[in-house]
């Protein structure tokens, strides 16, 4: 019997409640994955121009530079990485710009069935 594959994955959100329930969660169905997380787009740039996540979850709106703004920038430097972006504010300006860039759009609030989303989805990478 193989062991799952260990991915790294980085939660970018400014609400340490959602990265909070968005690690417990994932560690909870994904136990062998290493998890870092950054509480702006701008430290989740920094972490990543350092070390490439497998996976990234990010909030669309934080302080600083919109989640999308770092998810596309993050997307063209990173082509292959698999992407999921939370956001309380559904509209389909943000679920087209998550699809245009390869994301995927899970809507808040964070909870099991959305982390559930973002992890079927990083796994239809594999």
């Amino acid at each position: 019997m193989s062991s799952a594959p260990r991915k790294t994955l980085l939660i970018v959100d400014d609400s340490r409640v959602s990265r909070m329930m968005i690690r417990s969660l994932v560690t909870a169905h994904r136990p062998q994955w290493t998890i870092h997380e950054a509480v702006s787009g701008d430290e989740a740039l920094r972490i990543v121009a350092e070390s490439v996540p497998d996976h990234i979850t990010m909030d669309i709106n934080m302080p600083g530079t919109m989640g999308t703004d770092v998810a596309e920038r993050i997307s063209h430097e990173h082509p292959g990485l698999r992407m999921v972006l939370f956001s309380a504010n559904v509209q389909d300006s943000h679920q087209s710009r998550a699809r245009s860039m390869g994301a995927k759009f899970v809507a808040k609030p964070v909870n099991e069935k959305s982390v559930l989303q973002a992890l079927n989805f990083f796994d239809e990478g594999l």
